[in-house]
């Protein structure tokens, strides 16, 4: 029998620990969340027998299309995520791993979701006050109720914004801002109608053409992220305020020129 070298009793002794460490590692659950294209909600219509938009004290219009607010589905907070997994949706299309702190705030569930409707809350304030400030109307003379079950965050402010301008103005010219076509998007609003970032923009843009939908309305910070993975057929429109989503989908209905990522 020949004898061990050395060299080959040192390289033994070092790969030992690091076999166990991944060993370890392969069954030790792990800070992270996995994440997959959620639910699109169309905010002119219906969800769960409720329209999402209601308005009082003004005219509102009949629309066609569709404006669909996009989610993603995560891992819960408590779910144990281990390695395979994470190996598993780093080389996915329709998932993605992500930190958990980035996705979920507080440390409880209890936590987590009483963040997640202040944020919503928050967010419908938000695009409201935009949406009215857009049109120059009074919030003491129109008052807008929004409702969406089982959705939390603020990502769905720009579409909320842009339901309630459709429904009460359209596209300013007898027309929807829609063009009769299925278009989604995602990003935050605040009052004054500045769009912000959301997360999660390859994922949010499978679930719309999942959908049907055929223009994508993306935070214009987000270009990379959404071209990364772009879903056939799904048309990018980076926006940065409502103002400037509104002035888009106009150019998009008569043929004009239409910003792109």
């Amino acid at each position: 029998m020949p004898a061990v070298s050395p060299r080959a009793r040192l390289l033994a002794l070092c790969s030992a620990p690091v076999l166990a460490l991944l060993a370890v590692a392969a069954f030790a659950p792990l800070p992270f969340t996995v994440a997959q294209p959620g639910s699109t909600v169309n905010v002119l219509g219906a969800d769960r027998g409720k329209q999402v938009i209601s308005i009082s004290g003004a005219g509102t219009r009949k629309t066609t299309g569709q404006l669909r607010m996009t989610t993603i589905v995560a891992t819960g907070p408590d779910a144990t995520v281990r390695l395979k997994d994470v190996i598993s949706g780093w080389f996915a299309t329709d998932r993605a791993v992500m930190p958990r702190d980035s996705v979920y705030v507080g440390g409880t569930t209890k936590e987590i979701e009483r963040h997640n409707i202040k944020e919503m809350e928050k967010s419908q304030s938000s695009a409201t006050s935009a949406a009215l400030g857009y049109l120059h109307r009074s919030p003491r003379d129109v008052k807008v109720t929004l409702r969406l079950a089982d959705i939390g965050g603020p990502s769905a402010g720009l579409l909320f914004s842009l339901g309630i301008v459709d429904k009460l103005d359209g596209d300013g010219r007898g027309g929807d801002l829609t063009g009769g076509r299925t278009i989604a998007g995602t990003g935050t609003i605040d009052a004054k109608g500045k769009v912000g970032a959301v997360g999660g923009v390859p994922l949010k843009t499978q679930a719309a053409k999942r959908d049907g939908a055929t223009v994508f309305l993306v935070p214009k910070a987000e270009c990379a992220d959404a071209t990364a993975e772009l879903p056939k057929g799904l048309r990018l429109i980076p926006v940065t305020t409502l103002k400037g989503a509104v002035s888009a989908l106009r150019a998009l209905r008569s043929g004009g020129s239409v910003p792109h990522c």
